[in-house]
């Protein structure tokens, strides 16, 4: 497996805002952030500045050791030349360090003023109007992606953290980091990013979104290739039959087993349908109720993909995550209204559901996810 570099989308992308890289755990894509603001910074003296979503986030280990990979490297003493030998976090702040013998002790030595600030988009409000706007070219957004979910109204949130840190640059390079952990990101829908889902390992795509002054927001998406080429992926300690261990040993989407179709079942057991449009796709939803040769009876719900125009759009059930003033359009699954509604609600909770593959599950898991905020992203 090859570690990931900036080489490719910087080289390819020089001049866009904002730089989008997505792929699988533990292959380098921090790592080589990390080093690239650090980099910047000794060469410029411009700072970075990291995103993460919580306070918590910074807590502990996590940014104690945020650049322990590259002190173990030596990038440290390699980038400033030996005058700094690894990274001190204090405060909110990373701050080049090294040790000094004075007598028998041993004492820290810092700079002065951090290379690297924290910021936690929950706590925007506190940080508007910092100190630290107008010092900051790089910033990195860590685990941009979520399989738990996301803030309320979590992209302007982000945008209004970018909009504090940058100040008035026009030189800032923004670099969203994510997992493969789930195909469902709001941030995908809200910067347009129309085609991330369909990418294949290795592309990189750009896209380009005009303003009105014939200024433009450029963004550059990558999806990083584990592989080298003509090279597997074998690693006999996550051979299990098991779909998420795919993002690991292949940077795939991450999937979790959802329950197929137990039973083939003919047009006559259908009592309901309805439909559910969710990230661009629209699903067909079937109340099955039927007896088995056996004798034993079985009710349930089966959704697959619709892949054909909707017969009545004016008549039949449709939840939709947009509004739509039409009466038979719902947005909120989690919300019943009527007596059909609280029904199939309950096939949900009741755990008696089956999917048409486990993508497909995927996509409901995380529409059932944003119906159940009560603020949507």
């Amino acid at each position: 497996m090859e570690f990931y570099t900036l080489d490719n989308i910087l080289a390819q992308c020089p001049d866009c805002q904002y730089y989008m890289i997505i792929g699988g755990r533990s292959h380098g894509k921090t790592y080589a952030s990390l080093k690239y603001a650090l980099s910047n910074y000794v060469k410029t003296g411009e700072r970075a500045a990291l995103i993460r979503r919580y306070y918590e986030d910074f807590k502990g280990n996590r940014s104690r050791f945020l650049f322990r990979a590259l002190v173990e490297n030596g990038e440290i003493s390699t980038l400033t030349g030996g005058k700094w030998e690894y990274v001190y976090y204090h405060a909110g702040g990373w701050y080049l360090a090294r040790n000094e013998l004075h007598g028998k002790q041993v004492q820290r030595v810092t700079e002065d003023f951090p290379f690297m600030f924290g910021f936690p988009i929950v706590q925007m409000e506190h940080d508007k109007g910092s100190r630290y706007t107008g010092t900051v070219t790089t910033v990195i957004f860590d685990e941009f992606m979520s399989r738990t979910g996301y803030l309320p109204d979590e992209f302007a949130l982000f945008t209004n953290v970018i909009s504090t840190i940058k100040g008035m640059r026009t030189t800032v390079k923004i670099f969203m980091l994510g997992n493969t952990v789930n195909r469902y990101c709001p941030y995908f829908k809200q910067m347009g990013l129309t085609h991330v889902k369909d990418m294949r390992p290795g592309q990189i795509t750009v896209y380009r979104f005009p303003m009105d002054d014939g200024r433009e927001t450029r963004v550059a998406v990558e999806y990083t290739n584990m592989l080298r080429a003509g090279e597997k992926v074998s690693d006999e300690y996550f051979g299990f039959d098991n779909p998420k261990l795919k993002m690991i040993t292949s940077g795939v989407w991450e999937f979790a087993l959802y329950p197929h179709l137990p039973v083939k079942y003919r047009p006559k057991d259908i009592l309901f349908t309805f439909f559910i449009r969710f990230d661009n796709e629209l699903f067909q939803c079937e109340i099955i109720n039927l007896t088995t040769d056996d004798g034993i009876m079985l009710d349930f719900i089966y959704i697959h993909r619709k892949t054909t125009p909707l017969k009545f759009p004016q008549t039949e059930l449709i939840y939709d995550t947009e509004y739509n003033p039409a009466h038979n359009y719902r947005r909120r699954l989690t919300v019943p209204v009527t007596n059909a509604e609280k029904r199939i609600l309950k096939y949900f909770r009741a755990e008696k559901v089956f999917y048409q593959d486990n993508s497909t599950g995927e996509t409901i898991r995380n529409y059932l996810e944003w119906s159940a905020t009560e603020t949507q992203t």
